[in-house]
Parts: C-alpha cells; sequence; structure tokens
C-alpha cells in the first residue's frame, strides 16, 4: 500500500500542491489547494496512484460490485483509470440544472453494486449527490473511494470511503477567514460553478 507521503510526493513531482488563497468547490476557503489536473496529464503517475486505489478497494473486503461511477468532472479520469484496474466498467454522472445524472446512453439494471470513485474529498458533497441520483436509478451504492481525502476522515459521503490517503488541509468559511489569509486575493481553480462568489 501506497504511504502518504509516496501520495504527496507525486503531487509535489506535478506541482500540484499550490499555496495561495482558493475558493474551493465548496465554497470554503483554504490557503493549500491540490490541483489534481497537473497529476492526471501524467499517465504514468495515474497510473501508480488508481492502482494502488483498486489494491485498496480490493483489500477492503466489500461485496463484488459491478460497476465504478464517477462524478463529471474531477471522478471521470480517476474512475476510468480505477475500473480498469479492478476490471470493471466505468461511466460517470454530470450536472444538469444543477443535479447529477447519468446520461449519454449509461445505463444498468436496478440493483447493480457500485462503487463511486473521486479524486479528492473535501465535504463529500459531489459523492453524496451522485450516491443519490445512483439510488435513484435503482443501484446498490457499496462505498466510496478517492485518491486524497482532504477532510481526513471529518466528510459524510452516505457511504463508507475508502481513501488512497488522508491530508488534513485547513479550510474556512468565507466569514471565518483568518486575517492572513484575508489578505490574499482569492482564486477559484476548481470546476463546479457555485453562485454568489
Amino acid at each position: 500500500m501506497m504511504t502518504r507521503a509516496e501520495v504527496l510526493e507525486i503531487f509535489e513531482q506535478c506541482g500540484a500542491i499550490l499555496n495561495g488563497h482558493f475558493i474551493l468547490s465548496s465554497g470554503l476557503r483554504s490557503p493549500v489547494f491540490l490541483q489534481k489536473a497537473l497529476v492526471f496529464m501524467h499517465p504514468d503517475k495515474t497510473e501508480i496512484l488508481c492502482r494502488a486505489l483498486a489494491e485498496k478497494i480490493q483489500a477492503s473486503g466489500i461485496d463484488p460490485f459491478d460497476l465504478v461511477v464517477s462524478p463529471a468532472v474531477g471522478g471521470l479520469i480517476p474512475g476510468y483509470e480505477t475500473a480498469r484496474h479492478l476490471k470493471v466498467p466505468a461511466v460517470y454522472t454530470e450536472r444538469v440544472a444543477g443535479q447529477f445524472e447519468l446520461r449519454r446512453g449509461f445505463d444498468f439494471p436496478r440493483g447493480t453494486s457500485v462503487i463511486v470513485v473521486e479524486d479528492i474529498v473535501s465535504t463529500g458533497l459531489s459523492i453524496r449527490e451522485c450516491v443519490t441520483c445512483l439510488e435513484r436509478l435503482g443501484a446498490k451504492v457499496l462505498a466510496a473511494a478517492c485518491i486524497i481525502d482532504r477532510s481526513d476522515g471529518e466528510a459524510e459521503v452516505g457511504v463508507p470511503l475508502i481513501s488512497l490517503t488522508r491530508y488534513k488541509v485547513p479550510a474556512y468559511r468565507a466569514d471565518e477567514i483568518p486575517p492572513e489569509l484575508a489578505a490574499i486575493k482569492p482564486v477559484k481553480p476548481g470546476s463546479r460553478g457555485l453562485q454568489g462568489i
């Protein structure tokens, strides 16, 4: 199994651990942003991480499953690559009018056992919304998995969460930002378009 140091070393090698004032997809503010896109542009490094995540999923003892589903956009690459190592198909949900839906001809029989694979978990919102969508379609969601759980186990995703590693990063509500962070102009590098920022 990969250690946290080994996972973070890959992010460091790719220049994917950024420092500044960031508005996360959740709306929280943080002095650290994990720009996983800079990792996922390297197939060799992505393969190392996702193979290790697949091994951790297999070692978790969850029931057999038939499908990996990921929330778009962030979960697309790790979901596909992890599914490749698990030797199961991979599909993804997309936001339509603010809610996740299964599109593009993706379908599965009711009762299909599913694992949700995400890139990085902060609050767990994307996984929760993905799980809600899948359950509405009749899937049996056994667990979720991610490369990095930056909540350090605090995020509630509605199903058991398997993370390759945990990496606690400070995150603040907009009205609770410490002065040293407030002094830096915020940027929003995430993919989810929230209003009112």
